[in-house]
């Protein structure tokens, strides 16, 4: 249970679209993801948030290794 709580203080951003997004992808599917889905959220994690916004909005494309991710990402 803190793992999530840090998870969720982790998440929040300037943006507020990106920590509603990232509030619904950690409600819905954080729980489901794997060894390298959870390495790869940690690393879109790591980004900037105008650089991950685009990439969850489709106008830039996202390392390979996160694709999957991001797909739920945008359904979430």
């Amino acid at each position: 249970m803190k793992e999530i709580e840090r998870l969720r203080w982790r998440c929040r951003r300037g943006l507020l679209e990106l920590d509603i997004v990232l509030g619904r992808f950690i409600e819905q599917y954080y729980q489901g993801l794997d060894e390298a889905q959870l390495a790869a959220f940690d690393m879109l994690l790591d980004m900037p948030d105008t650089e991950l916004w685009d990439m969850i909005t489709g106008k830039i494309m996202p390392p390979e290794e996160s694709r999957a991710v991001l797909e739920l990402l945008q359904s979430a």
